[in-house]
């Protein structure tokens, strides 16, 4: 499996951006798929996750109400459309996958199998 994320940039506090994680070879409906971001001197966080199947969708809580993440199985593509961005959400954001857990278990970073090489996301204020 390999993962290809994209859509990052520079955005103004309260502006937008959305993410797009695409993915090659066997993606099967067992796959958790999430986005982790790491911020200057931090450590790597769980920010969203979905379970390629479908179902409740997972935020951390600093995220809830401004960000949405979403799959498209017909591309092969997973999103996060991050609305009212402020300062805080600085950071490389990763697309995540694994087959071993469902997202509702799976929320540090040593859960997920497949990374891809991240995107920055600047959000001046």
């Amino acid at each position: 499996v390999q993962l290809q994320a994209s859509g990052g940039g520079l955005v103004q506090a309260g502006g937008s951006l959305r993410l797009s994680c695409v993915a090659s070879g066997d993606i099967f409906n067992n796959y958790a798929m999430a986005w982790f971001r790491q911020g200057p001197g931090k450590e790597r966080e769980f920010v969203a996750g979905i379970n390629w199947r479908g179902g409740i969708p997972y935020y951390t809580d600093s995220v809830k109400g401004r960000f949405t993440i979403s799959r498209d199985t017909a591309k092969n593509t997973v999103y996060l459309q991050m609305d009212s961005l402020k300062s805080v959400d600085t950071a490389v954001y990763y697309c995540a996958a694994n087959p071993r857990r469902r997202v509702g278990a799976a929320f540090i970073r040593e859960d997920y199998d497949y990374w891809g090489q991240g995107t920055l996301v600047t959000v001046s204020s």
